[in-house]
Parts: C-alpha cells; sequence; structure tokens
C-alpha cells in the first residue's frame, strides 16, 4: 500500500528539482544538498563581488564555501543532491524588507469593517506568495495579524517570506492606530463595546502608562519579535494631522521598558521631530519614516546607534499613484515636501539606513515594493542599497534578541552557518539595480532555506 504522506513528499521534492515556478519542498522536510557553482558572489557585506568559490546548501543552511567543493551523495529522503550552474550569475543573498505590512492588502476600511475576517487571511496567503516570487525571503511586519500567516509559512504550507511579526499597533486614542471613522463611538475603555481593529488583531488603544504596559505585555503573549509603536500622525490616518505628536515621554519610557524586559525592542512611526526626539530620549532602537527630524536629532540617533528606517518610493510619486484620496492628498504633499531634507540629512550623518517599502492598499500594488531599489538611487550607490536591504536589515532584526524567531543562522549574508536564502540575478545588480526591480526577468533562481521556489537557468 503506497504511504500517501510519502507519495506527496517525493512528487513534491521532484517537482522542485524539475524547476517549476512556484513548486517547493515542504519547508518543513530536509531539502537535497545544492552546489551553486560558477557565480559572483555579493556577501551583503563586501562591496566587491567574490568569484572563484563555491556555496554549499545543506539542512536548509549554507554549510560551505571554497574552491572545488564536493557535491554529497544526497538527502535522508533520498532525493539527489543537486548542482546548479551560475554560469557567471551574481549570487546574492535573500532580499529583507523592514517595514512591509503582510496582513495590508486591501483598504483598511475592507480589511477591518467591512469584509469577512477571513478575507484578509486569504488575501496575505497570496499577497506572501508573491512576495517571496519576487526575491523577499525575510520581512519586518511593521504591524497586523500576521501570527497565523507567519505560522503557516513556518510549517511549509503556505510559501512566502519569514516574518518577524509586531502583531497590534500601540496607539493613543485619535492616533495612527485609531481606524475607527467615527467621530461618535463607545470606546471600550467605557463601555463593553469592543472596537474591531483590536479583535481583528490590528491595533491596541492604550491611554496612560498602565494601559501602555499591559498593551506591550498582550502583544509580547501573542509572539511580537518587536513593539510597534504609533508616535506621531500620519498622511493615512483617520483623526491625526501630520503636525500631532502622540504618547508622553513616560508613556514611551513604559512601552520600552516592557519591550526590553522581554529582550527585545520598540520601534515607532514617527514624523514630527519632537515625537522622535522623546522616542530616542525613551530607548526605541529604529525610527520608522521619520522626515521632519532635524540635524540634532538625527546626529543623536547616529550617536545612540538607532537605525533609520525611511522609505523613498513611498514620497517620489504623485498623491494619485501613491493611493491618496480626500484629507490624505494635501497630508501627502506636506510630507513629500519634507522627504528631501530628511534623506539628505540621514545620508550626509551617514546614519545606518535600513529598507523597507511601507506598501500598503490592494494586493496588486505589491509590485511596487521591487520599485523601492530604484527609487533610492537618488541617494545611494547600488552597493549601498543591496547592503541595506541584506546586512543591515538583518542587524535590526536582530535587535529583537530571543525574541528572534530565527535562531538558526544569520540572515542577509551570504556566509558559513548562514541561512540558505540565496537568489541568482540575471546579470550584475551592483552595476544595473534595476534588475532587482523587475525579478520576473532579473531574478533566475529564487531560493528560502535551501528550498528552490523559482529556477528559471
Amino acid at each position: 500500500m503506497i504511504d500517501r504522506r510519502s507519495f506527496l513528499k517525493t512528487s513534491l521534492a521532484a517537482a522542485s528539482c524539475a524547476s517549476l515556478p512556484g513548486l517547493a519542498f515542504a519547508q518543513g522536510s530536509s531539502p537535497a544538498p545544492i552546489l551553486i557553482r560558477g557565480a559572483s558572489i555579493f556577501d551583503g557585506r563586501t562591496p566587491e563581488l567574490i568569484t572563484g568559490v563555491d556555496v554549499l546548501i545543506e539542512n536548509g543552511l549554507i554549510s560551505a564555501i571554497g574552491e572545488n567543493l564536493d557535491l554529497p551523495e544526497g538527502s535522508e529522503d533520498g532525493v539527489a543532491a543537486q548542482v546548479i550552474d551560475a554560469d557567471g550569475r551574481v549570487l546574492t543573498p535573500g532580499m529583507t524588507d523592514a517595514h512591509t505590512h503582510v496582513m495590508w492588502n486591501d483598504t483598511i476600511e475592507n480589511l477591518i469593517y467591512a469584509s469577512p475576517h477571513e478575507y484578509a487571511g486569504a488575501m496575505a496567503a497570496e499577497g506572501a506568495r508573491r512576495m517571496l516570487l519576487r526575491g523577499f525571503t525575510t520581512v519586518r511586519d511593521m504591524g497586523g495579524p500576521s501570527f497565523g500567516l507567519k505560522r503557516a509559512i513556518d510549517s511549509g504550507v503556505v510559501p512566502g517570506p519569514r516574518i518577524l511579526p509586531s502583531g497590534f499597533f500601540i496607539s493613543q486614542t485619535s492616533g495612527h492606530g485609531d481606524f475607527d471613522p467615527r467621530h461618535n463611538y463607545l470606546s471600550p475603555h467605557f463601555t463593553p463595546q469592543m472596537d474591531p481593529a483590536y479583535l481583528r488583531g490590528w491595533t491596541i488603544i492604550a491611554d496612560g502608562v498602565p494601559e501602555v504596559r499591559k498593551a506591550v505585555r498582550e502583544c509580547l503573549r501573542y509572539g511580537a519579535s518587536q513593539i510597534k509603536i504609533m508616535g506621531s500622525g500620519s498622511v493615512t490616518g483617520a483623526h491625526d494631522p501630520l503636525d500631532v505628536t502622540e504618547y508622553t515621554p513616560e508613556e514611551l519610557s513604559a512601552i520600552v521598558e516592557e519591550a526590553t524586559h522581554w529582550g527585545t525592542y520598540a520601534t515607532i512611526h514617527a514624523y514630527t521631530d519632537v515625537a522622535i526626539f522623546n522616542a530616542i530620549q525613551a530607548g526605541v532602537r529604529s525610527i520608522e519614516h521619520g522626515l521632519f527630524a532635524s540635524e540634532a536629532t538625527m546626529q543623536l540617533m547616529k550617536e545612540k546607534d538607532i537605525i533609520y528606517s525611511t522609505q523613498f518610493l513611498s514620497f517620489s510619486v504623485g498623491p494619485d499613484q501613491a493611493g491618496m484620496t480626500g484629507d490624505s492628498i494635501p497630508k501627502y504633499l506636506e510630507a513629500q515636501a519634507g522627504a528631501k531634507n530628511g534623506y539628505e540629512r540621514s545620508k550626509a550623518l551617514g546614519l545606518k539606513m535600513a529598507f523597507g517599502t511601507d506598501i500598503l492598499g490592494t494586493i496588486d500594488l505589491g509590485p511596487f515594493q521591487s520599485q523601492e531599489f530604484v527609487a533610492r538611487t537618488a541617494y545611494y550607490e547600488p552597493v549601498e542599497i543591496l547592503t541595506q536591504a541584506t546586512s543591515i536589515n538583518a542587524e535590526l532584526f536582530e535587535r529583537s534578541g530571543q525574541r528572534h524567531p530565527y535562531q538558526d543562522g544569520p540572515l542577509g549574508v551570504i556566509a558559513e552557518g548562514a541561512y540558505g536564502d540565496l537568489l541568482l540575478v540575471n546579470g550584475n545588480p551592483l552595476e544595473d539595480i534595476t534588475l532587482m526591480a523587475n525579478p520576473d526577468e532579473g531574478l533566475g533562481l529564487i531560493m528560502k532555506g535551501g528550498t528552490i521556489f523559482k529556477n528559471t537557468l
């Protein structure tokens, strides 16, 4: 009698070795060893390409890098090891995104208030698959109910990137995470009515030190890797003008302290200089957006080794292309006017710059994630951008300490012991970064954890 589980595992493995796009080993299995030969290597750190060495991936990790490596006989599952001839293509670590929202694949009104709860999960699963096929193998999710999707991806049921989840946004009343569009409503603090945004895992409205402490603890109870604070006004907020500073220094310090008790850190959505300065003083470890930070505040960021996580594509297009409507348009234009100064200051001061995209809206906007590589060329060289999207992001992820869910090896680098998250680029992205902006044509191979998800070589 044929064992159905063994039959399916063997069939999936065979499909993967046959290089059918989108099919791969289940991530919980042990993929066969893979030896990559003939590649020019960008290791995520060194600005010069490394040549003349092979890369061996076993059990999901890079086991060896060296000249003329031998190919192991096979895997425990009896699947033959394989050799991939890169033929001079550039091998890079898998790309990472430090500011994404994997659950946000429609308008927030649809996701929270209008559509059935399962709609968000179905859309997110497809969005995650597409994200992986754009070459993003790890993301830091900056708010939303992504814990279930992460579990499905990690177990191999759904293809997608590794996720470092934040879970609930932590927001004050009328803050950026207060999504309820009504001006008159029954607050959960005074009545038994619960906010749908809370019930669906999107946001916790917390005011005052005791409430923010409890909110952080609830995020960590769910499994958050880091804590996301809503600390200032926003372009798309229902109630908060862009110039508003949210949360007091005492509240911010309480949030950071609770995160520190769990060995992790807090990051903050902040535009205003006051909000950014207060957050730095409280001890946050990265700043999201931060467009209106003064030179003095950015200098303080550098002194305290705070990573700047902002986006370049978001404010390089017109309001229509950015999906802005109604009251969001003037706020978007105000933010866009301040963006150039923020980018120039951070570049001049040499701040550590993460690579994040913050693409929000319908699932069809997902491909804009890859356009961030080109948008940054106004300020950075291709090698700097690729470093941001690999090893600098990985450094940021490591600030989660023991709350970092992926502890088997380093991410964002090609090194012995690192995760086997690798891309083969059809050309040299250090010379032509547009190859990363067109992943359908630019990426010949996408591997995550030693499993091949795309191979057109």
